[in-house]
C-alpha cells in the first residue's frame, strides 16, 4: 500500500512538473497574448518572467485552495500534528515539489532574465523540508500550515503584471491589488508566525517529537526559521512599497483639493 502511494505521489509530482513546463513554454504566451495586447509588446526577458509568474500564480491557487481544504476538513492531519495521516498533504506537496523543481530549472536556465539567489534558497529549503513529509509521512500538519503562504503569491505577481503593462502606481487597479497583496502577505506569512511556533512549542519534548529523530527535527526547525526570515525581509519591502503608494494617493488628493479650491 505504501509503495503504491509513493508511486501516486511520484506520478503527481511528475505531472505537476510537466504541466508547469507546458504552461511556461506554451500555454502562458498563448493565453496572455489573447488576454492583453501588452504582452506582445514586451521584450524577451520580460516575456520569460511573465510566463514564470503565470505558472507561479496557477500553482499558488491550486495548492492554496487544497491547503485550506486540508486545514479546515482533514481531521486525521489536524488531530495528530506530528504523525497524523499525511495522505492528502503528501498529494499537495507532490504538486508543489513538481512545480518547485520545474521553477528551479527555469531559474537556472534563464538566469539572466529571472535569476534570483533568494528564490534558489527558498526552493531548495522547501524541497528539503518537504522530502521528510513525502518520504516518511511526518509533520504533515506543519507542512500544510506553511503552504498558507501561497495565498499572497497571486497578488505579488499581479503587481508585477501591472507594472510591465504600464499601469500607474496610483491607478485604482494597482492600489487595490497593492493593498490586497499587503494584507494577504501579512495574514498568510507574518501573522501566522507566532501561531505556527506556538504549535511547535506544544509538540516540543513530547514522545511524538522525540520519535522524529535529529535529522527530521533539524530540517523542521532550520527550514522554518530560514523561510520566516525571508518572509520578514519580503514583508519589509512590501510595506515600504505600500507606504510609497499611500503617499502618492495623499499627494494626488492634496493636488486635487488645491486645484478645486483655486477654481
Amino acid at each position: 500500500m505504501m509503495a503504491a502511494f509513493n508511486k501516486l505521489n511520484l506520478g503527481v509530482a511528475v505531472s505537476s512538473f510537466a504541466i508547469s513546463q507546458l504552461l511556461f513554454h506554451v500555454l502562458s504566451s498563448w493565453i496572455s497574448a489573447r488576454v492583453t495586447s501588452g504582452f506582445s509588446n514586451l521584450d524577451q526577458k520580460k516575456k520569460i518572467e511573465w510566463n514564470s509568474r503565470t505558472v507561479s500564480t496557477f500553482h499558488a491557487l491550486v495548492v492554496g485552495l487544497f491547503c485550506l481544504y486540508i486545514l479546515l476538513y482533514d481531521e486525521a492531519v489536524n488531530g495528530d500534528r506530528v504523525w497524523g495521516d499525511p495522505s492528502t498533504v503528501q498529494l499537495n506537496l507532490a504538486i508543489t515539489s513538481g512545480y518547485l523543481i520545474s521553477d528551479l530549472l527555469l531559474i537556472i536556465f534563464y538566469w539572466k532574465a529571472i535569476g534570483d539567489i533568494y528564490f534558489i534558497i527558498h526552493h531548495l529549503v522547501a524541497l528539503y523540508a518537504y522530502s521528510f513529509v513525502l518520504g516518511r509521512g511526518l509533520l504533515a500538519y506543519f507542512a500544510n500550515f506553511r503552504l498558507l503562504a501561497e495565498f499572497s503569491t497571486p497578488f505579488v505577481n499581479q503587481r508585477w503584471f501591472f507594472e510591465v503593462l504600464g499601469y500607474s502606481k496610483a491607478s485604482k487597479a494597482n492600489i487595490i491589488n497593492g493593498l490586497l497583496m499587503t494584507i494577504a502577505f501579512f495574514l498568510g506569512r507574518i501573522i501566522v508566525i507566532p501561531i505556527y511556533y506556538s504549535n511547535v512549542a506544544t509538540e516540543f519534548g513530547t514522545e511524538a517529537f522525540h520519535k522524529l529523530g535529529f535529522a527530521a527535527q533539524s530540517a523542521w526547525f532550520i527550514s522554518s526559521i530560514v523561510l520566516d526570515v525571508m518572509n520578514l525581509m519580503w514583508m519589509v519591502k512590501i510595506t515600504k512599497g505600500c507606504y510609497k503608494v499611500i503617499c502618492l494617493i495623499g499627494q494626488g488628493e492634496a493636488k486635487t483639493n488645491k486645484n478645486g479650491k483655486s477654481n
